[in-house]
């Protein structure tokens, strides 16, 4: 994690940023307004209270420039932000007020750190005289915020603030994005800037270590192993959506014949029915692109950090293979699997200068290997999964007509669970940047409120947030948040009345001793209802393509409360300690 002081850096020129009154003087609360509005940020999800109530009051002269959401709880504030940042490209702002409305967000800056979502929140906080009194709503936010944050700040001067901001923004989107936290003093939003207000952008920082950039001779070296290659396979992550690499990505492949396997976080960067398009990595993954890691001779690595769910047990993990890693963040090369030849920097720049040094070829008989393990999938897994003869309804069949009926076009955001691999694993994706979910943290929870920001910063995408039971109790509160602002996300609850991956787990490796994951739900539909959305109870397999056409036809938001089977199981898996190779197919 990188750590910045203070210093000046290097400022782009001034842009002023008009305030909407005529006053000539100008407050550190709207001094903070003006630096958003001199971003270009035009959503802000938030939560008022005493400590930041002057930066709220500042925004009252603003909401004609800045649309404000008022969320029901601060952690919803933080995934609604990363669902918009992720779907609109921005960078996600959030308001909140000291103490605990601070403390709340600790969740939600964990999840966009490990998953590389811009965001900047800025918290109030108690008055710079009474800080370290343990006064009303009082906390260390800078102390407890350190571990998952790149960046933060307490302003304590109105004077610093726009200085504070501009950095706060650069840091957030700049090499590998994630959130940074500004504090705001109570008296430095009360108190007028002593000198007019100038919003300068930053673009560069002391100490701030961009790339140092790959060399001809690395790309070279990267070259030479992929045209040597009989059986190379490229492993797409989250880097390559972060850079808008997908096209890039998608010549390089295509003038290689080369293979492509996703991460969970890689999944939509190219579509699903692409002929060189081989399916998912990971615990849950598809069969064959798990098992011939382990035969390839070159693994191209673009944009991913070789979790230990993708890795299974290093032990064992490609050891016969040369790897390439294409990666912007220098902490993550040889963290845990050795490049032969790494290549630090943008994914977009790197690839598109690596695809002119390539041979077009076509390997097909490697292909062949490919297809051979999936028809086995096909037949022990899918097939079972899609077209169930049990009576009651599956996750996957519920997943394929939604798939259907929205043509693999829609944005799907998935909360965590079994839920979350049965989406990853059916829906046939056709567009980039359509599955996002909480990958490194897991935060059970975070579907529906970044639903709502997905939609808010895509509001031409058809945005279905598919959910489980239980991660839909951590906050269906933002039902009322949809609600209110009218937000027409579609949302599908695989309500199955357990904690289904704990459940799955109790089941196969201890010895099925189920403790404490059976859970005894209310009627999500009803409840949906109570807070003015529209929404239907499905039980019956002949009720689900009329019920998700009717989802899917409403303009505003609509719930399906889907009772699925009670315990299904995700297939293949991979055990823990296993190998990338051992996985189960039943």
């Amino acid at each position: 994690m990188e750590s910045y002081t203070n210093m000046p850096g290097k400022l782009a020129a001034p842009q002023k940023a008009a305030s909407p009154t005529a006053k000539s003087t100008c407050t550190g609360a709207e001094a903070v307004m003006r630096s958003l509005v001199a971003e270009g940020v035009d959503t802000i999800f938030g939560y008022p209270g005493g400590a930041i109530m002057p930066i709220y009051d500042a925004l009252y002269d603003f909401n004609h420039k800045v649309n404000h959401i008022l969320v029901r709880h601060e952690q919803g504030a933080t995934h609604a932000a990363e669902g918009y940042a992720r779907a609109s490209g921005k960078v996600g702002v959030v308001f909140a007020t000291s103490g605990p409305g601070a403390t709340n967000l600790i969740t939600g800056l964990a999840d966009a750190l490990m998953d590389s979502v811009p965001m900047v929140c800025v918290v109030g906080q108690v008055s710079s005289g009474l800080l370290g009194t343990d006064a009303f709503q009082e906390a260390n936010i800078m102390s407890v915020c350190a571990a998952v944050t790149k960046w933060n700040y307490q302003v304590t001067d109105a004077d610093e603030v726009a200085d504070a901001m501009a950095k706060a923004f650069f840091i957030a989107r700049s090499g590998k994005p994630g959130p940074v936290v500004i504090e705001v003093t109570k008296d430095a939003q009360f108190a007028e800037l002593k000198k007019s207000f100038n919003y300068t952008p930053v673009i560069e920082l002391p100490y701030y270590k961009k790339e140092p950039g790959f060399t001809r001779k690395k790309l070279q070296q990267a070259a030479t192993l992929l045209n040597q290659a009989q059986r190379p396979l490229i492993l797409a992550g989250n880097g390559v959506g972060i850079a808008g690499a997908e096209a890039a990505l998608l010549a390089l492949a295509e003038k290689t014949g080369t293979p492509v396997a996703c991460t969970l976080h890689g999944l939509s960067c190219i579509a699903t029915s692409h002929p060189l398009y081989v399916g998912m990595l990971g615990m849950h993954g598809n069969y064959a692109p798990n098992l011939l890691t382990n035969q390839a001779d070159v693994l191209l690595a673009i944009g991913m950090r070789f979790d230990d769910r993708v890795t299974g047990n290093l032990n064992f993990y490609a050891k016969q293979a040369k790897v390439i890693h294409i990666e912007i963040d220098p902490s993550e090369l040889n963290k845990v699997v050795k490049a032969d030849v790494p290549l630090l920097g943008d994914a977009l720049t790197i690839l598109e200068q690596l695809t002119p040094l390539l041979h077009t070829y076509s390997h097909t008989e490697w292909l062949v290997e490919f297809a051979k393990l999936d028809a086995q999938e096909e037949e022990k897994v899918r097939r079972k999964a899609l077209y169930p003869a049990k009576v009651k309804l599956t996750m996957p069949e519920v997943i394929r007509v939604l798939g259907e009926q929205t043509n693999g076009e829609a944005m799907v955001i998935a909360d965590v669970g079994q839920h979350q691999m049965m989406a990853a694993r059916y829906y046939p994706f056709q567009k980039h940047k359509s599955y996002f979910t909480s990958g490194g943290l897991g935060t059970m929870g975070f579907a529906l409120p970044a639903a709502l920001g997905a939609k808010t910063g895509a509001p031409d995408r058809e945005v279905v947030a598919v959910i489980g039971d239980g991660c839909f109790q951590m906050t269906i509160q933002e039902l009322a948040t949809i609600a209110q602002y009218k937000v027409p996300v579609k949302v599908v609850v695989l309500n199955n009345n357990f904690l289904g991956m704990v459940r799955q787990w109790q089941n196969m490796f201890f010895d099925g001793r189920y403790s404490f994951v059976k859970m005894e739900n209310p009627d999500f539909a009803e409840i949906s209802r109570a807070f003015g959305i529209n929404a239907l109870r499905v039980e019956k397999r002949e009720e689900l393509p009329g019920a998700i056409q009717q989802m899917l036809h409403s303009e505003k938001p609509f719930l399906l409360n889907v009772l699925v089977e009670n315990e299904e199981n995700v297939f293949p898996m991979m055990p823990t300690g296993a190998a990338v190779d051992g996985m189960l197919l039943e």
